[in-house]
């Protein structure tokens, strides 16, 4: 018998992001309209589950047009003192985060 509850539901929504996030790195180059609908997929996993996306994955997805950024590809990255500064390639979104954080 599997176990069954809330907590069982929300680890198998992360763990379906986690693995989408891995496929948009992945298939990036050869097919770059995918990536963008694989982090559509994972949003929407995220919010029917109510699983909040992880920080380090958010920093890698326009959260305007839902573009998944690679650095000098579709994301430009600034730095402002303490700041990074994102600029999507692809809809010109402005982000600002917190420069503590990885890279994305």
């Amino acid at each position: 018998m599997r176990p069954k509850g809330k907590g069982f539901v929300q680890d198998i929504a992360m763990q379906r992001i986690w693995r989408l996030f891995e496929l948009a790195e992945k298939v990036f180059e050869k097919h770059p309209e995918r990536p963008k609908r694989y982090v559509e997929i994972a949003r929407k996993i995220s919010t029917r589950n109510n699983v909040t996306i992880p920080a380090e994955l958010k920093r890698r997805f326009c959260k305007k047009c839902g573009a998944y950024w690679k650095e000098g590809v579709n994301l430009e990255v600034l730095r402002e003192g303490e700041l990074a500064v994102l600029k999507c390639g692809e809809c010109g979104a402005v982000r600002r985060a917190s420069g503590k954080g990885k890279k994305s």
